[in-house]
């Protein structure tokens, strides 16, 4: 697409960004009491929100013009905190973390495929050459310390002479009868064509019924071929079949991404040229317009101190330099309201003296103000309200700035669609003005403290040596502060690098590589059925495709943008609890991929044995705390982690101390910061061997991760039959696959076809189509999950 439609794209998303602001801002206002209402109103705003945050994501990845791309990371960042912070309302509304849309969707005429929420791109385009040297670096390191991810030699047995002479001639002596046998067929077929020709001689027919004959065979197999292909054409036609070069890539793709890789390098060089004019044009400035600014910023303050001296007959109290200096006081003002304002602070000054004097006596009636106040927020507070929001600030600012620059601005001149240099300038007088505006005050300070001295030189003497006095005593105290703080903070790091500890925690093997696997790659369907079991007052069990959601929202949204960690309701740890093989280790390593964090493996397994003892275990976290945070985002993943809470440790399990972790993690929790991208993610299978309480509390967050339902099944054996070689043609039942399959996790799925589809099957395949059978005899010999070890996993839930 073109620049001037990515345009009309962001300025429609940016409408409907306005009116929802407007809607937003109308029904919060009101409280209400109806739950049902409520959560209808909140879900219709999140499903709005998600619409937006896809177009503005699309129109940020694809935009060119720098100076638009960062009014709309702004807009981004805010619609993707709404986003949470709607989901979070929801989640305490209903006290539970999955939500369904059907009616709603239906209501706004939108599929649910819409509904699922892109994770931004630029969470790993920005920083790909940091990403890209990190891995390096861990690919060397572990390589060096034997870690690596190696390919899988297969021994190779030496074998005698005598014996590899016999396997050679038993091959070549199956080989030899293969052949003969061939021979002999081919023989017997002469002989039995010769005896029927020999029989038969005497019926020869003529040349009529022989065509007749030929023409009903050929006709029949010809009917037969067009029936089959006239049924194909209805079955593409009604949309039950796809159409012939489905899944190969089109030409107008190719071309597409063509454009989108262009359009990078456009970005790359708008971005580089936008950054040199900051430069060449605050410094053109400084030499044009600096020197007139300083005049004139002199020459007011100089006129402030004049005017302050008529009216109040001393001279002014400067601002200090903490306090913005003279930028409070001329900040947007004409001479007049600056005069106003010395008289009106005067006159404060002297209420507040006389109000203090009035105010002892009549404490005794405050306390009755304050209960009556209180019952009459608890008639008010009986309504539900949302909660103040962060975000709808931040969006409202980038819409009005949207409006006042952008919404009719004129662009016919900017085709290629550059940097505007007017905008920077603008910007870089402010800048420069604030810059010079230091100078200035340093000068008019000293000016100030010069005309304070000609005109009453003993009082300014007396107030300067009480002032040093005062000083001094207060920078003893500072001292000695700063020195206790400084033995608390003791770092026992403090004299090694973070290149060196990270190389220690590679080589421990507590730093691990994530594998290249996507969130796309956790394939599910979309749950249908929600809302309507909901209703009959029966809870559904959440799809898969529930589960990406939720970890896109917990994990990979918070990491990937530093400005939503920050203000968004704050989720330092993850539980995902379910059954083996359903995929919970795939999901860390995608939090991961797709937010390029680090992964560090503090499993109860991976850490025995290693730092031992108590000053070592404190060490072992100070050092994983310390990397994680430099080089953050980072994950911390704990395997298994219903082993660190264990009712009561196995025998065999005893060596290997794996409650070592249940006293130091909320120690870490605490110690993690608004500013901190570190997320605790833990996995279990067996949540019901440890104790609920300390467990629970914890993870802020458990998400369960279920069997996959039948739409998710039937999707899954199609893709990874596909993705692993097969073809899939009328002989394979999906359908029929995925019913039998009921109770599998995708883990056996993926273990089946990996049996079934060898490199041989997979060359049969153009005479031997798959069948369903083939899959159901490997599926039979394993174990399925059963309906009552699912349901044991909502406890968790519960608690």
């Amino acid at each position: 697409m073109s620049n001037a439609m990515y345009n009309k794209m962001w300025h429609q998303t940016q409408e409907a960004l306005n009116s929802l602001l407007d809607k937003e801002s109308q029904k919060m206002m009101k409280p209400q009491r109806n739950q049902v209402f409520i959560f209808q109103m909140l879900a219709t705003f999140y499903i709005k929100y998600v619409q937006i945050f896809r177009n503005l994501e699309n129109v940020y990845d694809q935009i060119v013009h720098p100076q638009k791309r960062m009014l709309i990371r702004k807009i981004l960042d805010g619609v993707m905190g709404r986003i949470l912070e709607l989901k979070n309302e929801m989640v305490e509304l209903e006290l539970t973390e999955f939500h369904y849309f059907d009616d709603i969707l239906q209501d706004l005429k939108l599929i649910p495929q819409q509904l699922e929420i892109p994770i931004p791109k630029y969470f790993l385009k920005e920083k790909l050459e940091v990403i890209k040297g990190r891995e390096k670096i861990l690919a060397q390191l572990l390589a060096d310390s034997g870690l690596g991810i190696t390919e899988k030699k297969y021994p190779v047995k030496p074998i005698p002479l005598e014996e590899a002479v016999k396997l050679i001639q038993v091959a070549e002596r199956a080989r030899q009868g293969r052949l003969r046998a061939m021979f002999m067929k081919q023989i017997y077929l002469q002989e039995y064509r010769a005896k029927q020709a020999r029989l038969l001689g005497e019926r020869v027919a003529d040349v009529g019924t022989a065509a007749l004959c030929i023409q009903k065979v050929w006709r029949g197999f010809h009917q037969c071929k067009r029936t089959e292909k006239e049924r194909e054409e209805e079955m593409i036609f009604l949309g039950m079949n796809p159409p012939p070069l489905f899944n190969e890539v089109s030409a107008a793709l190719i071309q597409a991404d063509r454009v989108t890789h262009l359009r990078d390098k456009v970005q790359v060089k708008h971005e580089e040229e936008y950054r040199d004019a900051l430069v060449t044009i605050k410094d053109d400035l400084k030499l044009i317009e600096g020197p007139n600014i300083k005049e004139n910023l002199q020459d007011q303050i100089r006129r402030w101190f004049i005017e302050c001296r008529h009216l109040t007959g001393t001279f002014p109290h400067y601002p200090k330099e903490e306090e913005g200096g003279s930028a409070i006081i001329f900040s947007n003002k004409t001479r007049q309201q600056v005069i106003e304002d010395i008289i009106a602070s005067q006159e404060e000054e002297e209420k507040n003296k006389k109000k203090k004097k009035e105010e002892k006596p009549k404490k005794g009636k405050k306390g009755k103000e304050k209960k009556e106040t209180k019952g009459k927020n608890k008639e008010e507070s009986e309504g539900w309200k949302m909660s103040p929001s962060v975000f709808l600030h931040m969006m409202e600012e980038g819409n009005n700035v949207y409006k006042d620059l952008w919404k009719n601005k004129d662009e016919s001149w900017n085709v290629p669609q550059g940097f505007d240099p007017e905008l920077i300038k603008e910007d870089k007088r402010k800048e420069l003005e604030s810059e010079i505006r230091l100078q200035v005050d340093e000068l008019m300070r000293q000016e100030l403290k010069n005309l304070k001295l000609a005109v009453n030189r003993e009082k300014e003497l007396s107030g300067k040596t009480g002032r040093k006095k005062g000083s001094k005593k207060k920078n003893k105290k500072e001292k000695g502060k700063k020195w206790k703080v400084g033995k608390k903070d003791k770092d026992p790091t403090a004299d090694r690098t973070i290149e060196s500890l990270y190389k220690e925690l590679v080589e421990e093997g507590l730093l691990i590589q994530a594998l290249k696997v996507n969130l796309s790659d956790y394939i599910g369907e979309y749950s249908y059925l929600g809302t309507t079991l909901r209703q009959m007052s029966t809870e559904p069990m959440p799809s898969l495709l529930d589960v990406r959601q939720l970890i896109t929202l917990y994990g990979i949204l918070p990491l990937g943008s530093e400005a939503v960690h920050e203000k968004a309701p704050s989720v330092k740890s993850l539980l995902l609890a379910g059954p083996s093989g359903v995929g919970k280790k795939l999901l860390v390593h995608a939090i991961c991929t797709e937010t390029g964090a680090n992964l560090f493996n503090l499993s109860a397994a991976n850490i025995a044995g290693k730092y031992p003892g108590k000053n070592g275990l404190q060490m072992m976290l100070h050092v994983v705390l310390k990397v994680a945070r430099q080089l953050q985002p980072s994950v911390v993943w704990i395997g298994d982690t219903e082993k660190t809470f264990y009712k009561k440790v196995p025998s065999a399990e005893r060596k290997m101390e794996p409650k070592r972790l249940k006293k130091q993690l909320p120690k870490i929790l605490k110690l993690l910061k608004p500013d901190d991208r570190i997320l605790i993610v833990g996995t279990t299978q067996r949540p019901f061997d440890a104790e609920l309480q300390p467990f629970c509390k914890v993870y802020q967050k458990i998400i369960l991760v279920p069997r996959p339902d039948y739409a998710s099944r039937y999707v899954l054996w199609k893709d990874i039959i596909q993705r692993n070689g097969g073809v899939i043609t009328d002989a394979l039942s999906i359908s029929c696959l995925a019913k039998i399959s009921d109770g599998f996790t995708q883990g056996h799925i993926v273990q089946v076809v990996k049996e079934v589809l060898t490199e041989r099957r997979i060359r049969q395949q153009s005479h031997k189509p798959l069948t369903a059978l083939e899959f159901v005899t490997s599926l039979t010999s394993m174990s399925p999950v059963y309906q009552e070890e699912e349901e044991s996993f909502k406890v968790l839930e519960v608690q």
